[in-house]
């Protein structure tokens, strides 16, 4: 049977368009083109895990909108159980997206259904969560569900992944011991340990830091960079494979999401972080958020 992986975390439709670059405030340009696609962090991590090969269970919230009902099938067409996706009454969570020329993207999220998603959601879904070898949260749902999440993961002895993203705070002091793997990017990691990325050296102190306060382990994503993993006995930095970027959305979502995948299959930590990185640097070679995500083959067809 394959891996278990369940996603605890959001659903949004996006709606993205493309222009010349990102628009200065109080300023209006022209877009180049302007498309709606499935993604949200919680969504988009689901999706890469079962393309990537595992058995996945999404838990989260749509609204009763069309957006609603399209974000539900979209999981359901990649086979990812879907019992434990609400519907509440309202709009579901949208994600305004520019991207530029330069494959750079700026991004609002408003949360929709995604603020539905409670403690008393996830107490009905224990039976789901029971079921899982690997359990993934993002910040894109209420902080109270999160740390609920991830105490009921720890003490069900899963391996236990959080994906702090967006960071706008730091983080509870007791979530810390609940995470067996904090993965943040160059800004996450800058918020959450007060040391400004903006180098190796200074990734491996902000994941050297975070690991003072009590997490399993420290994986900070550096974008082209590759990333920055710390253990607790030393800092390793992992280059990105090269490719030609085209659009970086999802490109975390997508590591996350075959890190897991790889975790829960059994491979080890260096092997499920190139796995990952590999699955990530396709994903950036393409469009979009959810579209962008490669399969398990043709991860296995770049690497052979």
């Amino acid at each position: 049977m394959p891996a278990k992986v369940v996603v605890i975390g959001s659903l949004n439709m996006d709606l993205v368009t493309r222009a010349p670059r990102l628009p200065r405030g109080g300023e209006t340009l022209i877009g180049q083109s302007f498309s709606t696609i499935p993604g949200g962090k919680g969504a988009n991590q689901a999706v890469a895990a079962a393309r990537l090969g595992a058995q996945v269970s999404m838990v989260g919230c749509v609204g009763s909108d069309a957006y609603g009902q399209q974000l539900r099938e979209g999981l359901l067409a990649e086979g990812i159980d879907c019992q434990a996706v609400g519907v509440v009454d309202g709009s579901s969570g949208v994600a305004l997206i520019v991207v530029d020329d330069n494959s750079q993207n700026a991004i609002v999220i408003v949360a929709g259904a995604n603020g539905a998603l409670s403690p008393d959601v996830l107490d009905n879904a224990d039976a789901v969560l029971q079921g899982a070898d690997v359990i993934i949260c993002q910040l894109e749902v209420p902080d109270i569900t999160v740390g609920h999440a991830l105490k009921r993961a720890r003490e069900l002895g899963k391996i236990v992944i959080l994906n702090p993203a967006p960071a706008s705070h730091a983080l509870p002091a007791e979530w810390y011991a609940w995470i067996d793997y904090l993965v943040p990017n160059e800004s996450e990691a800058a918020v959450l340990s007060g040391v400004a990325v903006d180098s190796l050296q200074t990734a491996a102190a902000a994941a050297t830091q975070l690991m003072s306060a009590g997490v399993g382990k420290v994986i900070v994503t550096l974008g082209a960079q590759g990333l920055m993993f710390a253990n607790g006995a030393s800092c390793e930095h992992f280059p990105a494979p090269q490719v030609k970027a085209l659009d970086t959305t999802a490109a975390g979502d997508t590591f996350v999401g075959g890190f897991a995948a790889a975790l829960a299959a059994g491979k080890n930590e260096v092997e499920a972080i190139r796995f990952g990185q590999v699955a990530a640097a396709l994903s950036v070679t393409r469009a979009g958020a959810q579209p962008s995500i490669p399969t398990l083959q043709e991860v296995q067809a770049f690497t052979s």
